[in-house]
């Protein structure tokens, strides 16, 4: 099940970064370098900081050619609307979802604190995005103030992941319930702007 998810994040993952590169006018190797990169980005760093090797697109090579094809296949569909913002939101949340639970799942394998899977969940599903943003240039929507509910929708969903693994009768719908959850979450909080609150620089004091 746990390879199943991580093969589903790693084709919503690549679509959305292939999605973002055709926003960016990105040629073909830009493309899918930003797939790699936001594929690959957050499960990198999970598996960093639990030093599990090989990494785990290493480990399953097979990911890559998935990007590759996923790659070609979306660059040259021929067209697109011209503002693809509100399309990006689709697969965003999908791969959000998906590499959060990934990324908890694989956390508990080895025993981690809850508390530390629960971040690596969040790790997981939010620095491809992170990765990508950069790359592009941008100030990655991780960090930006207007930016609809994003890590909090996976941390929230990472715990409930948890928490269903913990009771033996419900331990065989964690993964699916959880990812319903967060994408439902990602998408809702998207479609009504929910985003938390921020210090103004008028209310920092000098």
């Amino acid at each position: 099940m746990e390879q199943f998810i991580e093969l589903l994040a790693v084709i919503t993952g690549s679509i959305y970064g292939v999605l973002l590169a055709r926003q960016h006018k990105m040629d073909f190797v830009g493309v899918f370098s930003l797939a790699l990169i936001v594929s690959f980005g957050g499960g990198t760093l999970r598996d960093l900081f639990l030093d599990r090797h090989p990494l785990f697109w290493i480990r399953e090579s097979h990911y890559t050619i998935v990007v590759f094809l996923v790659s070609i296949a979306v660059f040259f569909v021929p067209q697109f609307p011209k503002k693809t913002e509100d399309y990006l939101s689709v697969p965003d949340a999908l791969a959000l979802g998906l590499f959060s639970v990934a990324g908890t799942s694989a956390a508990l394998d080895l025993q981690t604190p809850l508390f530390i899977a629960a971040m690596l969940g969040v790790i997981t599903g939010t620095f491809g995005g992170v990765m990508g943003d950069v790359i592009c240039n941008r100030i990655p929507r991780l960090f930006r103030p207007s930016t609809p509910l994003y890590a909090t929708c996976s941390f929230v969903g990472s715990w409930i992941y948890i928490g269903l693994t913990l009771v033996p009768a419900l331990s065989g719908f964690a993964a699916p319930l959880a990812i319903i959850f967060i994408v439902v979450f990602r998408l809702y909080s998207f479609w009504k702007k929910w985003s938390l609150p921020f210090i103004a620089d008028d209310d920092v004091g000098e």
